[in-house]
């Protein structure tokens, strides 16, 4: 019986080209595995929540921009006032699960927070991708001046109500 050689046996070009698809893979890995540990989104926020996972949410937005609208129970803590605001905070070495937001995903507000609690010695910090923006468009609660409401769930950013789901609702629905 004979045995064909596998290419890369043979071919120390095969071979480096499929060493390389294995490292670029590897690498692309790593980047979304960190990814997950350092991002979050209002959909997966709001199932913690719901399941008595509290972890710490912080708005770093403006003062008039909290007012406008954030997330129930967030604390509110300005990027700027972040730093020496740390003593309002459960001390790193507690491991304090903690979530930061800004407006949506034009904002690196929320970037800049996570990368001041992970340098005072935070480790379990997510930035909550989409910010305030698509936590409301997703319809989930809002408090502000005029008190908690909810925005129409925004199809573009969430599965729309099932009652919206028909066609003709759709439709009608696009205004």
């Amino acid at each position: 019986m004979t045995t064909t050689p596998h290419p890369t046996d043979t071919d120390p070009a095969a071979d480096a080209a499929h060493r390389q698809r294995n490292a670029d893979a590897a690498s692309a890995a790593q980047h979304f595995a960190a990814r997950l540990r350092h991002e979050t989104d209002p959909s997966d926020v709001a199932a913690a929540r719901a399941a008595g996972t509290r972890p710490l949410v912080i708005d770093v937005r403006s003062r008039t921009a909290w007012d406008q609208g954030h997330i129930p129970g967030a604390l509110h803590v300005p990027g700027a006032d972040l730093l020496a605001r740390l003593d309002e905070l459960p001390a790193a070495h507690e491991d304090p699960q903690i979530v930061v937001y800004c407006w949506g995903p034009g904002c690196n507000g929320s970037t800049r927070a996570a990368l001041t609690l992970a340098q005072a010695g935070y480790r379990h910090v997510r930035e909550m991708i989409g910010g305030f923006e698509y936590w409301a468009r997703e319809g989930f609660a809002i408090d502000g001046v005029g008190g908690r409401r909810r925005l129409p769930v925004d199809g573009l950013t969430a599965p729309l109500p099932s009652d919206l789901g028909a066609p003709a609702a759709r439709e009608h629905h696009r205004g």
